[in-house]
């Protein structure tokens, strides 16, 4: 079983305008096996096509630049990509994120290039599943709940990448504990 730990960046605006149809602009991705040990990461960003310009806000929040998203590729190549090096098709694994955006945003994107969107719904949320385990009335973001597990964040707040380690570390310290 591979844990694959992920995180994605979307476009944004600030007040998010009910119009604006968010896509994927990055994906970072940790793979564990199942004793929680690395066995490799992945970081891409994606190109967006909807709305290909970056707002400033997406762009201080994210710290993405628009550079960075115009050399990239779009979002059938990444996520075959990613794919393959997550061997959804090869090996067992889970798809596991801190909270439901980062699923519904990977179906939204696969259905909006025409893409199989399946291979996503083996997927754990694990901000859910950390807020059922240690009994919480209020919701943490993953910060928060890194300094009350005793971890500093480590990385860029918004990169994909970071947070998916960050967030890695949250997972391995809990491994016994996450139901799937």
């Amino acid at each position: 079983m591979n844990f694959i730990i992920y995180d994605l960046e979307a476009t944004c605006w600030e007040g998010r305008p009910p119009t604006m149809i968010q896509e994927i602009i990055e994906i970072g991705a940790i793979k564990l096996n199942r004793y929680g040990e690395v066995e490799g990461a992945f970081s891409k960003f994606i190109k967006p096509v909807i709305h290909p310009q970056l707002s400033l806000f997406c762009q201080q929040l994210t710290s993405i630049k628009q550079s960075d998203v115009e050399r990239a590729a779009t979002f059938p190549s990444v996520i075959e990509a990613f794919q393959d090096w997550a061997e959804v098709f090869d090996e067992e694994y889970l798809l596991c994120s801190w909270g439901s955006f980062d699923k519904k945003m990977l179906i939204q994107d696969c259905r909006l290039h025409d893409m199989e969107d399946d291979w996503a719904e083996q997927h754990i949320n694990l901000k859910q599943q950390y807020h059922d385990i240690k009994r919480l009335r209020t919701r943490r973001g993953l910060k928060a709940a890194l300094t009350a597990e005793g971890f500093e964040f480590t990385g860029t707040p918004h990169r994909g990448i970071d947070d998916a380690r960050n967030l890695a570390k949250i997972f391995v310290k809990h491994l016994d504990v996450w139901r799937w």
